[in-house]
This record gives structure tokens, sequence and C-alpha cells, in this order.
């Protein structure tokens, strides 16, 4: 009898929790869509102003790979500003931009570097641009222990991955209005504790939020937020620098990085979530499952997957 009741007592809790999942995913879906055509219908047609996309990290990997995204597929967009501290790789992009009809401008500024952002600021200012598009792409990783890992570096991780993103967007988002958009460079890690990569992971942790409560401030301005959350990327320097801060002679902390995405990928999709007025991108199949049963399973249980994971 008892057992009756019992297996009674858990269909009917499982029935009832299935029902509220389903129901709030439905309103979730909605407010997506509603969210989303708000924005559409709030674009801007042009005005007399120069507009701009903006990128940092601009120098490599994928802020170099939005840049060309950019050229290919948005319109509307007059010039393109380029910002890293690697000179000589900007202006080799800028070259590259202006062969296929874009205007860029190169900005070698070092984000780390409070003074940074009042050049920016004035450049903003005297030029007399429009950011149409701002991605904060300047980001950086260490793998290992947190107990082994130096102060420096993840001094390093917090400052560029946190600081200069929010530093970078207080400093533009003056110069941008109805129509525009911000795409803040996340990560999958965002999706949970990542032990041996937990400095990173927490790092994009609080991007995200950041990025979805910026979203929600700026709706009534038109201004779209999109938190972009790839997987490891295969063709950048982001996972030589990464590794980099492990003990030499000892096993890897992270042994493989399959299943990784190519940077041309990830800024395709992103700018595309973009575009159609999205909250979060996740640009490829693993980021995208990932991030469906991170809602789903607790996060215990992701940190042994992951544990798992990071040995294979």
């Amino acid at each position: 009898m008892m057992r009756t009741v019992l297996r009674q007592a858990f269909f009917t809790a499982v029935g009832f929790t299935g029902r509220v999942i389903v129901g709030f995913g439905i309103v979730a879906f909605i407010l997506i869509i509603v969210t989303a055509l708000i924005l559409r219908s709030q674009r801007k047609k042009g005005d007399d102003a120069l507009h701009i996309a903006l990128i940092t990290g601009a120098s490599s990997g994928l802020g170099a790979a939005f840049a060309r995204e950019i050229v290919r597929k948005e319109k509307g967009i007059d010039a393109i500003w380029l910002i890293a501290r690697r000179k000589e790789r900007l202006d080799a992009l800028a070259e590259e931009l202006e062969s296929k009809g874009m205007a860029a401008k190169v900005l070698p500024l070092d984000l780390t570097k409070p003074e940074s952002y009042t050049v920016l600021k004035n450049k903003l200012k005297n030029s007399g641009v429009r950011v149409r598009i701002l991605i904060p792409c300047a980001g950086l990783g260490k793998i290992g222990a947190a107990a082994d890992m130096a102060p420096k570096d993840a001094d390093a991780m917090i400052g560029l991955n946190d600081r200069a993103a929010v530093d970078t967007t207080a400093a533009v988002l003056p110069f941008m209005d109805k129509g525009s958009r911000i795409l803040e460079i996340c990560s999958t890690a965002a999706f949970q504790p990542l032990p041996h990569f937990a400095v990173y992971a927490a790092s994009k942790v609080m991007l995200y939020h950041y990025s979805r409560a910026l979203r929600t401030e700026l709706l009534p301005r038109g201004i779209a937020v999109t938190a972009v959350c790839p997987y490891w990327m295969a063709d950048t320097e982001f996972i030589p620098i990464a590794k980099a801060a492990e003990n030499a002679g000892e096993k890897p902390e992270i042994k493989n990085f399959a299943g990784g995405a190519k940077s041309t990928s990830v800024a395709r999709r992103a700018l595309a979530t973009s575009r159609r007025g999205f909250a979060v991108s996740t640009p490829g199949a693993f980021c995208t499952i990932h991030r469906f049963f991170s809602k789903l399973i607790p996060r215990e249980v992701m940190i042994a997957f992951w544990e798992i994971l990071r040995r294979l």
C-alpha cells in the first residue's frame, strides 16, 4: 500500500514539475520573441553621422574574424575601428579590410591601462561617429589549479575579461543609439564552474550576468545586447596562451580540446543571432547542448562530467 502511494506521489510530482518546466519554457520563448520584435521595430533608418563598428582584441583570432564578417555581411557600416595592443597586426588587418572597400581606423591601445578609455572617448567625440556595432572581444584565459595560479595571471584574466569589457562598453555607450548592437564575448564556461579553469569560468559568469542585465537596461533605448557564448576555438591563440600557465613537466590539466569551432563560424553565427535581436548566442552544437543541460542538471553533476571530460 505504502509503495503504491509513494509511486503515485512520485509520478504526480514528476508530472507537475514537467508541466511547470514546459509552462516556463513557453513563457520564456514568448518573451524572447517579443523582445526581438521590439528591437527590430526600433532600428534606426539612418542619419548623417558616420556609422562604425568598434572591435577590441582585433589583432587576431575572433576579433579579426568579426571584422571580416562585418565587411562580408553587415549593412550600413561605414568604417571599422580596430583596437588592440599590437599595432603592426592591426595595420595589416586594416589594409585587408580597405582592400575590400571598408574604411578602417587603427587604435593601438592597452585596455589594461585606464588612460586608454580617455583616449577612446576623445577619439569618438572628436570624430562625430555613431557606433552601430560594439564587440569588446579582448580576453584572456589561463589553465591551472586555483591554488597554483600566479596572482598576476588571475588578475590579468579578471582585468581583461571583466573590467576591460565593462569599461569599454561604458565608454562607447554615449555614442550608441536606437538600432545599435553590443556583442559581449562570454563563453560556454559561463554556464558552470570549471575546476582547473576556475578563474576564467568565473570571470565569464560575471560578464554573462552583466550582459543579460545590460540588455534589459538598454531595451528602452532600442540597443540590443547579445551574450556570445562559444566553445573552444581551435584556430586562435587562446588555447596556446591558456596552456602556458600550466607547470612544466606535469600532466596537462586539460588534456584535449576536441570539438573546437572555427573563429569564422563563431563570428558568422554570433552576428546573425545579434541581427535577430536574441539575448544569447551559442554559436555551435556543443555550447548549445551545454547551455540546455546546464539549466536542468545540478552543478555538482556538471562539475563531475567536466572532471571526466578534461582527463580524456
